[in-house]
């Protein structure tokens, strides 16, 4: 893709969708991830996003394309696919809640994610193409929770106790695990003047109204 920008369209303006699953376990002594920070990412997924950030990077630098990354942490909304662990865990809450299910088997609860809206997510996006000089750019809130604070605050909204419903299966533990992700975004917060809309709590409070809704 790349190379044809380069050859075709190379007064074009290029985003590649970059992770904070590049980072990996590496961490800045302030407990947060951020431009600079080490990235040895723990899962091919991680992998396979750092060789594309590492070449977006390069065309960048050796052929002066406007070709820009965005470090973006975990980003939810209603439509996200309920196999991941955000609408995973509020679908099958409202399920539990609606008599439809009576438990949700989870994996590791205390992995840390920096949860925000794709909304907000996606607007940075806009920003980060649109801005005069191409870069790279974390996107994130700033704060972290646990999976455990995740289904605590999803089944407190549906005015039940999570221990009584979650279980563990070792099964949807990951082979090694990235406990801690959370974004330091100063860089896009000063250069872009991005802020997110959304809290934690309201990004929840509208997947729980959606699938509430939805499931009859």
């Amino acid at each position: 893709m790349l190379e044809t920008y380069k050859n075709i369209v190379p007064n074009a303006k290029f985003y590649q969708a970059s992770s904070s699953e590049m980072f990996g376990n590496c961490v800045e002594d302030n407990n947060s991830q951020n431009e600079n920070t080490s990235m040895k990412p723990v899962s091919p997924y991680g992998c396979a996003k750092l060789l594309g950030y590492n070449l977006v990077r390069h065309y960048r630098h050796a052929y002066k394309l406007h070709a820009c990354n965005g470090i973006l942490f975990n980003h939810e909304s209603p439509r996200r696919g309920s196999n991941f662990v955000t609408n995973k865990v509020v679908k099958t809450a409202v399920e539990i809640a609606k008599g439809k299910k009576d438990k949700l088997v989870m994996g590791n609860l205390d992995s840390y994610r920096d949860w925000g809206h794709s909304k907000d997510y996606v607007r940075a996006m806009n920003m980060i193409i649109n801005h005069d000089v191409p870069d790279d750019f974390v996107v994130s809130t700033g704060k972290t929770y646990s999976v455990r604070d995740l289904c605590k605050t999803t089944f407190d909204f549906l005015n039940l106790d999570y221990t009584k419903y979650v279980t563990i299966d070792d099964k949807f533990k990951r082979p090694e695990e990235l406990n801690y992700l959370c974004g330091d975004s100063t860089k896009a917060r000063t250069t872009l003047n991005w802020t997110p809309e959304y809290t934690f709590e309201t990004m929840i409070k509208e997947m729980v109204d959606y699938w509430s809704q939805k499931i009859q």
